[in-house]
C-alpha cells in the first residue's frame, strides 16, 4: 500500500473557485481530521497554460510519493496532467475528458459562479487545452474517479472509458456538481490513505 498523503491539492472546475461546495467540504474535513496534511486550493486563471503554471507553483517542492490531487470537472483534466507529470495519486470528480471540444462553446465573456466576476475565455485557450491533452494515461492504479451517470454536462461513458482500469465509483444518478459528494468521500479518503475507517 502507498504511504498516506502528506500534501493535498484541490483543483476546481471551469467558472468555479476555491469557494465551491466540494472544495470547502474537503478543506473543512482536512482541517478537522488531518490538520497535519498540507493543503492547497489555488484560484485557477482562465488560461489553461496559466492554470498549469499556478498549479506547478502551488506544488513546488512537494514530495511526489506522498502528494495527491483532487480535481473536479476541468480541474479533473488538470489533475490528470499533474498525476502524469509527477506520478502522484489523483481523485477525479466527473472529470472533463475533452475540454478543448466542450469549452469551445464558451469562448467569450462569462462570469464565475461564486464571485460573479466577469472574465474572458479566449479562443487561444482552446489551443492551450489541446496542447495539454494526453493521448493515453499510464499506471491507472494511481487514479480514483467518481463518475455520475446523471451528469448533465459530461458523458459518463466517455469519462469511464478514459479512466478504464482505474478505481471507479460509478454512481447511478447524482449530477455534475455531485450534490451527494459527502456520501462518496469515505471511498476517497480510503484511496488516499487517510484512514476513513477511523471516521466511520
Amino acid at each position: 500500500m502507498p504511504d498516506a498523503v502528506t500534501h493535498l491539492l484541490y483543483l476546481h472546475g471551469f467558472r468555479s473557485s476555491p469557494r465551491s461546495t466540494k472544495a470547502r467540504f474537503v478543506e473543512g474535513w482536512m482541517r478537522a481530521h488531518r490538520p497535519e496534511v498540507r493543503w492547497s486550493c489555488p484560484q485557477l486563471p482562465a488560461s489553461p497554460r496559466g492554470a498549469i503554471a499556478a498549479i506547478e507553483h502551488a506544488v513546488a517542492g512537494w514530495p511526489h510519493a506522498t502528494m495527491a490531487v483532487i480535481g473536479s470537472s476541468l480541474g479533473g483534466f488538470y489533475a490528470t496532467v499533474v498525476a502524469e507529470r509527477t506520478g502522484c495519486r489523483a481523485v477525479l470528480l466527473n472529470p472533463a475528458v475533452d475540454p478543448a471540444r466542450d469549452l469551445s462553446a464558451h469562448i467569450g465573456r462569462t462570469t464565475s459562479w461564486h464571485e460573479q466576476e466577469p472574465f474572458e475565455f479566449k479562443p487561444a485557450y482552446i489551443d492551450e487545452l489541446r496542447a495539454l491533452t494526453l493521448p493515453c494515461l499510464t499506471d491507472m492504479a494511481r487514479y480514483h474517479a467518481v463518475i455520475a451517470k446523471g451528469d448533465e454536462l459530461l458523458s459518463w461513458r466517455e469519462m469511464a472509458g478514459r479512466y478504464r482500469g482505474a478505481s471507479i465509483d460509478l454512481l447511478e444518478g447524482s449530477d455534475h456538481a455531485l450534490g451527494d459528494f459527502a456520501e462518496h468521500w469515505p471511498a476517497v479518503v480510503r484511496f488516499l490513505g487517510l484512514d476513513a475507517r477511523r471516521e466511520a
